[in-house]
């Protein structure tokens, strides 16, 4: 390797500017700190006084970034030498990543490792030193020399073995290993700590470094899965400060849409803890559009106060979304914004993004515009509260509401404020328009169960439930799919960038597999076709609603569908049946919608007039670098979408594990959900949670695991386990830290070849390996207590 260059000596007249500093560092081949620019410069004295002064600036504006032994490199990019970590060796190529990288909102760069000599030298977790070079779009390392490995750290309760000794049990419930403790520091028997992993094989320990407290207090289950994924749940002091600022900015009345006229309802969750989306309708008076109606979505208008480069955006681009769990809600803005001044509360004027929707009498929405607007929520009505409200007037009997947070007061207040005839009337008939256009476009239907914990005010279970499907949920959700198919239209008209939701049709592989379980139940699927959402939902049509069988099968369903996610490209929303597709709804907990507002901004020129504080950025507008290439940004909070669902998934398990932790010993309802070679896994029927059945429980005899067909079989008497199968267990244990579950076969009980409570037909082939669920898929109306992700 050639020793690098050592950079030219220049002598501008004068401190060099800000474009000639990054010209500077950019260029060099080696690492670049204050010296090698003074020295570069010919600066001297005071004006190496200056340089310093300079460079902070640079710093503090996001020009610059400081890297390892104080070298400067350019915000964004990455240092000159620095310190990396291997995460994948294929095929004789090497990739690495930083093991630091604070850039807020940029992805983590992956790096090609150009090895010398041996090839595969480096393994995947090695650390190296390495001289970094920009190729083109990409990235090359040049490794310097290995590095030592570094401490994994682990969260886990510090419990007793059976000696007495101190010992880590892991909160992964994948992780059944438990590691001896070697230095336990301030933490005590039944904290929840993060250690580090110290020693050599076989004789691994672990060193606790933090103590997080008691993992059975309110929000504890929330808190191992904030740092199981590293979730960000504090804000730094300057993203507060800057959002305690919003309150000083002015409305702008003047210059905004006044429609604080217009009885506009919020309808949420009874457990929202913010409220982005309000919706008014009214029949149209236009002649030309007889028996159609207005009507307006308005969403708060976020980019308003996060401008592009501004602290409280990059903070919130670092966070991608907000996660929602059962006891507490880490935001994606501070509560300053998320809670208050973004917050659509009755009453309270509200700066908004209203989007302006015709729709004719066959439900076809055939025109839109966007404005800035001034709004004043006429009342914030949980969906069961709506529903019960407009069922009364129309006569039918409403939901039962059992909910201790019911407010019978509320409907009162509807009433009298004539709320029920002014607005959620005029709302349910146009979204029975709506809902037309909706059955014609025929988008895929999987009515499946979700659990919702609710709490008391101490954070104790009061219960956990499947969550009730009211019309109020459909409602709101075709408003918001209108509004979000009218703002990716209304960009592609101006050629605009888009950050489209892309969800694509299933793979082929996924369609076999599909196929191959749907012939266990005579249920054809014909893999010649074109596949649409309309196959998938005549398949379900072809099931009994009161079969047991049904839910399995539209999960097996829902288990073929690709994984939804963000793009520049416009590649369609497979599960909606629709061609454009942009998330516009939700900006104060999703990033993706900040940029479409933006996008908007930019194009139908909506800029309000500048704010005078020069500690906000004056642009609302979409950034240039995020006009040039939504690409990166969009990989970005794809995968913060994926680790906020897979904490929220894991927190609810934890909470259930929690809530049957007070019925061990009791039978179930469960289902089959997995089979493995060691037991089977199974799902409390109406409840959740997976537990195991250790395949040494199952009886003296020999059963034998078919991978094929994921089944498991008694050698001699023909009993069989199968993914699906429903069957009564016994609890025997719950692990609210772990979530895990496990059970066994209740006394004298046999289980037959049944599949679904029927049985399977001769020779039917058994199913194949499922698919994985792509839970970010499907969403019901309810924004909050179940997360919207289509």
């Amino acid at each position: 390797m050639a020793s690098p260059q050592k950079p030219k000596r220049i002598k501008p007249a004068g401190m060099p500017s800000r474009q000639q500093v990054l010209d500077f560092i950019t260029q060099s081949d080696q690492a670049v700190g204050k010296r090698e620019i003074a020295k570069a410069f010919g600066l001297k004295g005071n004006e190496k006084i200056a340089l310093k002064s300079l460079l902070k600036d640079m710093a503090d504006e996001g020009l610059l970034d400081i890297g390892p032994a104080r070298a400067f490199h350019k915000m964004g990019g990455l240092p000159k030498v620095t310190v990396l970590r291997v995460v994948d060796v294929d095929g004789g190529q090497t990739i690495a990543v930083p093991e630091r990288w604070e850039a807020d909102g940029v992805p983590i760069p992956r790096l090609r490792v150009m090895e010398k000599g041996k090839r595969g030298a480096l393994g995947v977790g090695d650390r190296i030193l390495a001289r970094t070079e920009e190729a083109g779009r990409g990235w090359l390392a040049h490794p310097m020399k290995k590095l030592a490995g570094a401490a994994e750290q682990l969260l886990g309760v510090i419990a007793k073995d059976e000696r007495g000794k101190p010992i880590l049990r892991p909160v992964d419930k994948r992780i059944r290993k438990e590691t001896s403790i070697s230095d336990m520091g301030d933490a005590q028997i039944g904290d929840l700590v993060l250690a580090e992993k110290s020693g050599r094989p076989p004789k691994i320990t672990a060193r606790v470094t933090d103590v997080l407290g008691d993992p059975f207090q309110p929000r504890s289950f929330s808190l191992i899965a904030i740092h199981k994924y590293g979730i960000p749940n504090e804000f730094p002091d300057e993203v507060e400060i800057e959002a305690a600022k919003v309150h000083d900015l002015p409305l702008h009345a003047e210059s905004r849409e006044d429609l604080r006229h217009l009885p506009i309802v919020a309808i949420d969750p009874v457990d929202a803890r913010d409220f982005d989306d309000a919706v008014w309708a009214a029949p149209d008076e236009d002649p030309a559009n007889e028996g159609g109606f207005r009507a307006i979505v308005a969403i708060a208008d976020v980019s308003y106060y996060v401008r592009p480069g501004s602290a409280l955006d990059r903070q919130a681009r670092k966070r991608g979304n907000s996660v929602y769990f059962p006891d507490l809600v880490v935001p994606m803005l501070p509560h300053a914004l998320s809670s208050d001044m973004c917050s659509l509360r009755a009453g309270e004027d509200r700066a908004a993004m209203a989007c302006h929707l015709t729709i004719d009498k066959g439900g076809k929405v055939t025109a839109w515009r966007f404005t800035r607007a001034l709004i004043r929520v006429a009342a914030n009505i949980p969906y069961e509260q709506a529903q019960f409200a407009i069922d009364h007037a129309e006569g039918k009997s409403g939901p039962t509401i059992a909910d201790p947070r019911f407010d019978p007061l509320l409907i009162n207040r509807l009433e009298a404020d004539n709320l029920v005839e002014m607005a959620l009337k005029p709302l349910w008939a146009c979204w029975r328009l709506l809902a037309k256009a909706r059955d014609a476009r025929d988008p895929l239907d999987l009515d499946l169960p979700e659990r919702s914990v609710v709490l008391d005010e101490t954070g104790r279970i009061v219960s956990i439930a499947i969550r009730e499907r009211l019309d109020a949920h459909r409602l709101i959700e075709d408003y918001m799919i209108a509004a979000n198919v009218a703002a990716a239209k209304a960009l592609e008209a101006k050629k605009a960038p888009v950050m489209y939701r892309i969800h694509e049709p299933p793979s082929r592989e996924k369609l076999t597999s599909l196929k191959d379980y749907l012939d266990t139940f005579d249920i054809s699927l014909a893999l010649g076709q074109v596949i649409t959402t309309r196959t998938f939902n005549r398949l379900i049509a072809q099931i009994p609603d009161d079969a047991a069988a049904r839910p399995q099968i539209m999960e097996q369903i829902l288990r073929s569908q690709m994984q939804a996610y963000y793009g520049p490209a416009n590649l369609g929303h497979f599960g909606l049946a629709l061609g454009s597709y942009a998330h516009f709804t939700s900006p104060i907990r999703r990033y993706a919608d900040l940029l479409v507002h933006r996008a908007l901004v930019g194009s139908y020129g909506l800029e309000q007039p500048a704010p005078k504080d020069k500690v906000i950025p004056k642009d609302s507008r979409l950034a240039a670098e995020d006009a040039a290439d939504l690409t990166p940004i969009a990989e970005l909070i794809s995968r913060f979408e994926r680790r906020a669902m897979e904490a929220e998934r894991e927190t609810v398990d934890r909470y259930v594990a929690a809530f049957l932790a007070q019925h061990i010993g009791e039978i179930l309802a469960c289902r089959i959900t997995g089979v493995q070679n060691f037991g089977f896994f199974a799902t409390v029927v109406e409840l959740g949670g997976d537990g195991l059945v250790p395949v040494s429980t199952l009886g003296a005899e020999r059963f034998l695991y078919d991978e094929v067909t994921q089944a498991l079989e008694g050698e001699h008497s023909g009993e069989r386990y199968a993914l699906g199968d429903k069957i009564d267990l016994r609890l025997v244990e719950s692990d609210p830290i772990s979530g895990a579950l496990r059970f066994e076969l209740p006394v004298g009980a046999s289980h037959l070849p049944m599949r679904g409570g029927d049985r399977r037909r001769p020779g039917a082939p058994r199913p194949p390996n499922r698919p994985g669920r792509p839970g970010n898929l499907r969403h019901s109306g309810s924004k909050r207590g179940s997360v919207k992700r289509r």
